[in-house]
C-alpha cells in the first residue's frame, strides 16, 4: 500500500485568515437623531448641554461609528465636535455605518501588518470566515500584499483561485 503524502501541508504556501486578524473590542454605534429637537434639527445650545453632562466613560475602550438615521441636515461641526468627546476615551472612532467602523478597523489592522513575512513567498488568503471579515479587507490585502509576494492566491491551499505571480527574475 502506498503511503499518503499531504502535499498541501508540504508545499511553501503561506495560508493568511483575515479572521485571524480580526480586531477585538466592542462596537457601539452612537445615532445623533437622539440629539434631534423634534427629530429635525440640532440646537447648538442644546446640543453643547447634552456633552458637558452626558457619560462619556461608557465608551471606554469602544469602537465608534458615529452616524445620523434621520433625515435631517446635521452640521459638520456637530460630527466633530462629538468626536472630540468621544477621542479621550474610545478606542476608534469614524463617521458613518458599523459597516463603516468594520472597513476601517480591518484598514488599520492590516496596514499595521509587517510585510516582511510575506517577502517572496507563495501566499493563500483564506476565504471562509465566520466573523464578519469586510470585502474591503480582501481587496486591501491585495493591493498591500502585490508589491512584496511570490505570488497570491485566494480560497484554501487544497483549493485557490490564482490572482498574481510576480516576474521572474
Amino acid at each position: 500500500m502506498e503511503e499518503i503524502v499531504n502535499r498541501v501541508a508540504q508545499s511553501a504556501l503561506i495560508s493568511l485568515d483575515l479572521e485571524e486578524l480580526y480586531p477585538q473590542g466592542r462596537r457601539v454605534l452612537y445615532d445623533l437623531k437622539e440629539n434631534l429637537f423634534q427629530g429635525l434639527i440640532l440646537k447648538e445650545k442644546d446640543f453643547r448641554t447634552f456633552l458637558k453632562g452626558h457619560d462619556w466613560a461608557q465608551y471606554q475602550d469602544a469602537h465608534v461609528a458615529i452616524t445620523c438615521s434621520a433625515d435631517a441636515i446635521v452640521p459638520t461641526w456637530a460630527y466633530m465636535l462629538l468626536a472630540l468627546h468621544l477621542e479621550p476615551y474610545a478606542k476608534t472612532i469614524v463617521q458613518g455605518s458599523m459597516q463603516t467602523l468594520e472597513e476601517e478597523l480591518f484598514r488599520q489592522v492590516i496596514d499595521g501588518l509587517d510585510l516582511e513575512a510575506y517577502k517572496q513567498k507563495k501566499i493563500v488568503v483564506k476565504g471562509c470566515s465566520k466573523l464578519p471579515v469586510p470585502l474591503s479587507a480582501y481587496t486591501h490585502i491585495a493591493s498591500r500584499l502585490r508589491p512584496v509576494v511570490a505570488s497570491l492566491m485566494f480560497g484554501e491551499p487544497c483549493s485557490t483561485v490564482p490572482l498574481y505571480k510576480s516576474a521572474k527574475g
